[in-house]
């Protein structure tokens, strides 16, 4: 099997190229073309700018271009080759649903507004458009996505290992998370399995707020976690962009359960560990 990646440096590329040998195809974020999609069985779409960084009027425009308007030169590029790959899978993300406190959603729950929001939603359009030339077209909505070389994680833990972690806000919000090795397995099992379609939920059955996140990462770390972070804090340090620290998203992964994927990691506290230790 012969998989065209877009995104392949970054930390959930990264670790899907290691763990699943098949032929790759590196496509740059900016410049897919269809020589290099040409014949390949499946297109794995990861490319973004990141998101936590401080949001100026360049960073949004970044944060929009790479994922709205690269994925549109993508399909682009896919309408263009004679040989079309069969499936894409692209990530997309939980922030679709904005701030929604105690509310489950699955992956029929309604779009929020905002600018994450906003992005995410024409994110998935444009991915959706490759089911045109007729591309089976998987999106996969990432949560927080837990490993030790990258991510939100590896940012966290050099304060929690010093012990000056904390709850962020009220800490009430919940955290919708899942172990890279499950993120991985579901987009292998969304390109082997031809009745994929639509879109998943990248995130645990296990969501949890974030005072018991807090609670389970430092005691993993046998660390003490006394810091919280109030929010006039978070917008001092981190801008608009803390929002997305403080939203609530209590996400099911109902139609990815239902499609017969098992998870390796359902629970937070031996995730963690299998990461940490």
């Amino acid at each position: 099997m012969t998989i065209a990646i877009t995104g392949a440096s970054g930390f959930i590329g990264r670790h899907l190229r290691k763990t699943w040998p098949v032929a790759w195809r590196s496509v740059p974020r900016d410049g897919a073309s269809p020589a290099l999609l040409e014949g390949a069985d499946a297109v794995v779409h990861l490319a973004g700018e990141p998101v936590a960084q401080r949001w100026t009027a360049a960073a949004k425009r970044r944060i929009h271009d790479s994922r709205v308007e690269g994925t549109r030169k993508l399909i682009d590029a896919i309408a263009k080759c004679d040989a079309r790959p069969k499936v894409l899978v692209s990530a997309a993300a939980i922030g679709l649903h904005g701030d929604r406190g105690d509310e489950w959603l699955d992956e029929s729950a309604s779009p929020a507004t905002g600018f994450l929001a906003d992005v995410s939603r024409e994110w998935e359009a444009q991915a959706s458009r490759a089911e045109t030339f007729g591309v089976r077209v998987m999106k996969i909505r990432f949560g927080l996505v837990l490993g030790s070389d990258g991510g939100a994680l590896a940012k966290m833990l050099p304060i929690f290992r010093l012990g000056l972690g904390g709850v962020l806000g009220t800490g009430d919000q919940w955290m919708s998370w899942i172990h890279i090795d499950d993120i991985a397995g579901m987009i292998r099992f969304a390109v082997e399995n031809d009745g994929a379609r639509g879109v998943w939920n990248g995130v645990s059955p296990n969501p949890v707020t974030n005072r018991e996140f807090t609670r389970e990462l430092a005691g993993t770390l046998r660390r003490p976690a006394f810091f919280p972070v109030p929010k006039f804090a978070l917008r001092l340090g981190a801008g608009e962009m803390s929002q997305i620290l403080l939203d609530s998203q209590r996400c099911a992964p109902k139609a990815v359960l239902a499609a017969g994927y098992r998870f390796l990691y359902p629970e937070l506290g031996p995730a963690l560990a299998a990461v940490l230790t």
